[in-house]
């Protein structure tokens, strides 16, 4: 990820986690319980994790989690609610996919909400996403559908970015990145006052063998 998106997004992180954010990613927590089978003992990385609140919505239902963001002042938020005990069973990397090595440790799921489309290698991230999964594990990616880039509106200071992805494309890369199983439905949507913004959620799974 450019690093010019971790510095917009520092200046936001202390004011982040809005009551809108906040549903949104219980929305999405629900849409990958619904779509992927988790259970207590299962490994998480989300990417591009923000301030943690997707992972605050799943912390009940998976294990560990290791949360990964480019943003050194969204890393700090994180690492403020694990030290008031907000975010349990977690750990925070400064981890960037597109470019920065890969690390050493496995997972059995990696979920990502609204990170993707403002990494420019969509698919080096995917295939270091494919690399970082024990055989047999999963991948959950909520983002937005395609857009005219009204979502993010002119001078938005976030370097290169997608507007949004269209399904079939992205699910063409996830099979070109590893993935099999690959299944791209209708998750949630963001309401705003200059629209409505539909969000996808992407599954696909790390073939055994």
């Amino acid at each position: 990820m450019d690093h010019d998106h971790g510095h917009s997004f520092d200046d936001r992180a202390a004011t982040w986690d809005d009551p809108g954010k906040v549903d949104r990613a219980r929305r999405v927590a629900e849409a990958i319980r619904a779509a992927v089978t988790l259970d207590p003992s299962q490994r998480v990385l989300e990417l591009g994790a923000g301030t943690g609140l997707l992972t605050q919505a799943l912390r009940p239902h998976v294990g560990p989690v290791t949360l990964t963001d480019t943003s050194a002042g969204m890393r700090q938020v994180m690492e403020d609610k694990i030290a008031a005990g907000k975010l349990t069973d977690a750990r925070v990397w400064d981890l960037d996919l597109a470019s920065g090595p890969i690390p050493d440790d496995r997972f059995d799921l990696v979920v990502s909400m609204m990170a993707l489309h403002h990494i420019p290698d969509t698919d080096a991230v995917l295939a270091n996403v494919a690399t970082l999964l024990d055989p047999g594990g999963r991948v959950a990616i909520v983002d937005l559908d395609a857009e005219d880039g009204s979502f993010h509106g002119e001078g938005h200071g976030h370097g290169e970015i997608h507007h949004g992805f269209e399904r079939d494309d992205l699910a063409r890369r996830m099979e070109a990145a590893g993935f099999v199983d690959v299944e791209v439905g209708d998750c949630t949507h963001v309401e705003r006052e200059d629209g409505t913004f539909p969000l996808f959620l992407a599954v696909g799974r790390r073939p055994v063998g």
